[in-house]
C-alpha cells in the first residue's frame, strides 16, 4: 500500500561495545547499514580482509563437505520438501554445536580428503583399464612389446592399419625388399582396423624390412614394458583391484559421516552469520576509543531499536535524521496480505524510483484479473485454489516468499474459477461430454454470462474494454503522482490531455454505426455524445501539439516535438489491441480442453472407453494446465510490466537489504561467537 518512510540512523559509541552494538542490530534486521562515510585522520575503517578471507576459507571448506555428502548420500526429499522451510535450531543445540566446533572441521577436511582419494582412484583405474585394453591385442605374444632382437637378429613388434594375412605381407616385403631373403612373421591378432604383427629378420636386413614396414604404415605400440603383455595385464589388473578397494574403503567412510551433515549445514550458516558481520564492522568508522555506525532505518523501527539499544548499553548516542530529497533512499514496501503476494512479480521489473508510488495494489488488483481472464477455466482455477491452500494451511513453516508466491496463484486461482463460471468452462465442455458419452444424457453447465468459443467478438470488446480501464487506471496513477509533487501542469499537459484525447476519440468511434457493426455491439452512443468527443479529442491534440516540447525554447523545434508526441496517439490504439491477448490465450485454454475431451470419447462408452477417457482427460488436461497457466503468467507480466508502467511508472529504486541473519539451512535466533 506504501513505501515505508526510511530515516538516516548514526550510532556513536565506545569502540569496545561495537560488536555487541552489531550483534543486536543484526538480530533485528531493522537497519541497512552503508558504507558513504568518508575517512579523516581520526576516524578509519578497519581492514577486515584477512578476517574474511578466513571465514571464506571454512565456508568453502564446509560447503564442500557438504556437496560431498549430497553426492554419495544424498538425502530422501519428496516434492513437497521446498515448502517446508528452514528448521529452527534451538539454543540448546547451538551450545553442543559450539563445543564441537573442531570436531565439525575435522570432519569436514576428512570428506575433503576421502573425495580426493576417490577422485585420484578413479583416474587410475580409468587409466590402468585404458591401458589393460590396449594390451589385450598382445596377449598371445609371449615376448615383451620393448623385444627389438638380439645379436644377429632384428625383431619389429607392433601395428599394420587394417586386416593383413601372413601370405599378404610376405608377398608385399618380397616385393618391397627383394634382396632380403629370410624373414619370419607372425600375425598376433587382426580386426577390421589394425593388425598386430611379430617379425624377425637377421640384423644386416633390418633396413630395407623397417622401409618396407613402414610404407605399409607400419607403428611401434604406443606402450612398451619390459615384461610379456600377458604378464602386464596380470600386474594391472592386481593394482586396479587394489585401487578399487580403496576407492570402496573411502566410499565407506564417507557414509560413515552423515550424521555430520546437519551440523555441517549449521557451521555453514553460522559461517555466514559471521562473515556478514565482519563485512559490517568495515563500514563502520572507528578511532582509537570510539566509533560510528551510520545506515537507514525505517520510521516505525526507530522506537524498538532506540529502545533495545539504550536497555542494554548506557555510553551510546543514537541521532536520526531526513534523507536529502536527492538521495537514492533504500525501498521498503508494505502491503496487506491480497496485494503483498504480487511484491515478488514487482521485484523482478524494478522497485519504485525517487518520488514513485507503490504500485502494488493496482498492479494486485488487475494481475488477478487478466490471469484468470487468460486461464478462464473453472475447473482449473479451484484445482489452483485447493492445491495453493492445501500447502498454505499445511506448512506453516514455509519460506516468505514461497508463501507470497503460493499466496499469488491461490487469489489467481480465484479469478480463474470465476471466469469459468462466467464462462461457462469446467474442463472445457467436460460435463456434457461425460453426460453424453456415458449417461447418454446432455447435461450442461450454461455459462453465467457468455460462451467466448461461441461468441468470440464479444470477448474481444470487452478484452479491449479492460485494457482501457487497465491503460486509464495507469495514467492515473501517474496523475496522482504529479498532484502529490505538485506538478499541476504535468498533471495537464502529460494525463489530462491524453484522458481527453483518447477516450474522445473512443467515445466519437462508439457513436458510429459502421464501428459498432465492425466489433457486434448493440449499441450506438448519441451523436451529440460523438460530436462532444470529437471536440474533445481535438483540443487534446492541439494541448499535446503546444506542450509535449515545452521543454524547448525553439517554437518550430516544440511543434514537432508536440506533433511527434502526439504520434504517440498510435502506441495507445496499439497497447489497448494487444489486450486481445485475453481472448486468445483464453481461447487456447478452451478449445484444447474441448479437444482433449473429444479425444478421450473417442473409445465409446465401455470399460475401455472409460479407461481411455480417464487417461486421455487426466493426461490432456494436466499438459494444457501446465503450458496455459504458464502462458497467462507470463503474459500478465508482460501486460503489467509494458503496457500499465508504460504509462506512469520507471522504478529504478534499491531494495532495502537489511542487516540481518541471512541462512540457508536453518532460521537461528541468536547470534554466534
Amino acid at each position: 500500500m506504501a513505501v515505508l518512510p526510511m530515516k538516516h540512523i548514526h550510532i556513536y559509541g565506545l569502540k569496545r561495545d561495537r560488536k555487541q552494538v552489531l550483534e543486536i542490530l543484526q538480530r533485528r534486521g531493522a537497519v541497512q547499514i552503508s558504507d558513504d562515510d568518508a575517512e579523516d585522520h581520526v576516524f578509519q575503517k578497519a581492514d577486515i580482509s584477512v578476517e574474511k578471507m578466513q571465514l571464506e576459507k571454512q565456508a568453502a571448506d564446509i560447503r564442500k563437505a557438504v556437496e560431498i555428502l549430497d553426492r554419495y548420500i544424498p538425502e530422501q526429499k519428496s516434492m513437497l520438501d521446498a515448502l517446508k522451510g528452514r528448521r529452527e535450531l534451538p539454543v540448546e543445540q547451538y551450545e553442543k554445536l559450539r563445543k564441537e566446533k573442531d570436531e565439525i572441521f575435522t570432519a569436514a577436511n576428512r570428506l575433503i580428503e576421502l573425495s580426493g582419494t576417490i577422485s585420484e582412484c578413479n583416474a587410475d583405474i580409468y587409466r590402468l583399464q585404458t591401458q589393460i585394453e590396449g594390451l589385450v591385442p598382445w596377449d598371445s605374444l609371449d615376448l615383451p612389446l620393448s623385444f627389438r632382437g638380439t645379436k644377429t637378429t632384428a625383431a619389429f613388434v607392433g601395428t599394420l592399419p587394417g586386416e593383413a594375412s601372413r601370405e599378404e605381407l610376405r608377398r608385399i616385403l618380397t616385393d618391397q625388399a627383394p634382396e632380403v631373403d629370410a624373414v619370419h612373421v607372425e600375425i598376433i591378432s587382426t580386426s577390421e582396423d589394425q593388425t598386430c604383427i611379430f617379425l624377425l629378420c637377421p640384423r644386416s636386413d633390418a633396413g630395407p624390412v623397417e622401409n618396407a614396414l613402414r610404407s605399409m604404415g607400419f607403428a611401434r605400440p604406443s606402450f612398451t614394458s619390459d615384461i610379456p603383455p600377458a604378464r602386464q595385464t596380470q600386474e594391472w589388473k592386481a593394482v586396479k583391484l587394489g585401487l578399487e578397494q580403496k576407492r570402496r574403503a573411502a566410499r565407506e567412510e564417507i557414509t560413515g559421516f552423515s550424521g555430520q551433515r546437519v551440523n555441517l549445514k549449521y557451521t555453514l550458516d553460522v559461517l555466514a552469520i559471521r562473515t556478514e558481520k565482519v563485512e559490517a564492522l568495515g563500514h563502520l568508522l572507528q578511532s582509537r576509543r570510539t566509533f560510528i555506525l551510520s545506515g537507514y532505518i525505517p520510521e516505525r523501527e526507530i522506537r524498538p531499536a532506540e529502545s533495545a539499544l539504550n536497555r542494554r548499553f548506557d555510553d551510546l548516542y543514537l541521532e536520526f535524521e531526513d534523507p536529502a530529497e536527492t538521495e537514492d533512499v533504500p525501498v521498503l514496501l508494505e502491503n496487506n496480505k491480497f496485494t503483498e503476494p504480487v511484491e515478488g512479480v514487482l521485484r523482478s521489473f524494478s522497485f519504485p524510483g525517487k518520488g514513485e508510488i507503490d504500485p502494488t495494489v493496482p498492479m494486485a488488483v488487475f494481475y488477478y484479473i487478466l490471469f484468470g481472464l487468460m486461464l478462464s477455466d473453472a475447473a482449473y482455477g479451484l484445482l489452483m485454489v485447493l492445491g495453493c491452500g492445501f500447502c498454505l494451511r499445511k506448512f506453516k513453516n514455509m519460506e516468505p516468499g514461497m508463501r507470497k508466491t503460493l499466496r499469488m496463484f491461490f487469489f489467481c486461482g480465484i479469478s480463474t474459477a470465476f471466469w469459468g463460471a462466467m464462462f461457462g468452462s469446467w474442463f472445457g465442455d467436460a460435463v456434457k461430454v461425460v453426460s453424453t458419452t456415458f449417461f447418454h444424457k446432455t447435461v450442461t453447465l450454461p455459462p453465467l454470462w457468455f460462451e467466448p468459443i461461441t461468441d468470440p467478438m464479444r470477448m474481444l470488446v470487452f478484452s479491449m474494454a479492460m485494457g482501457v480501464i487497465h491503460l486509464f487506471t495507469g495514467l492515473g496513477a501517474k496523475l496522482y503522482q504529479c498532484i502529490r509533487a505538485r506538478q499541476y501542469k504535468d498533471a495537464l499537459y502529460d494525463v489530462v490531455f491524453w484522458y481527453m484525447l483518447v477516450g474522445g476519440l473512443i467515445v466519437s468511434m462508439l457513436s458510429t454505426e459502421k464501428f459498432a457493426d465492425i466489433l457486434n455491439l448493440n449499441f450506438i452512443l448519441p451523436s451529440a455524445a460523438g460530436r462532444t468527443g470529437s471536440a474533445m479529442a481535438a483540443v487534446a491534440a492541439v494541448g499535446i501539439i503546444l506542450t509535449a516540447g515545452r521543454e524547448s525554447r525553439n517554437w518550430f523545434k516544440r511543434i514537432l516535438k508536440g506533433l511527434y508526441g502526439l504520434y504517440n496517439v498510435t502506441g495507445y490504439m496499439s497497447d489497448i489491441l494487444s489486450y486481445s491477448r485475453l481472448l486468445a490465450l483464453g481461447l487456447a485454454t478452451g478449445v484444447i480442453a474441448t479437444v482433449i475431451n473429444q479425444m478421450g470419447a473417442m473409445g465409446g462408452s465401455g470399460i475401455g472407453g472409460a479407461v481411455l477417457f480417464l487417461l486421455v482427460f487426466l493426461i490432456g488436461h494436466s499438459i494444457n494446465i501446465g503450458i496455459n497457466l504458464l502462458g497467462a503468467y507470463v503474459h500478465t507480466n508482460r501486460l503489467s510490466f509494458v503496457e500499465f508502467f508504460g504509462k506512469f511508472y520507471e522504478g529504478g529504486g534499491s531494495e532495502f537489504a537489511p542487516f540481518a541473519f541471512h541462512t540457508k539451512y536453518f532460521k537461528i535466533k541468536e547470534e554466534t561467537q
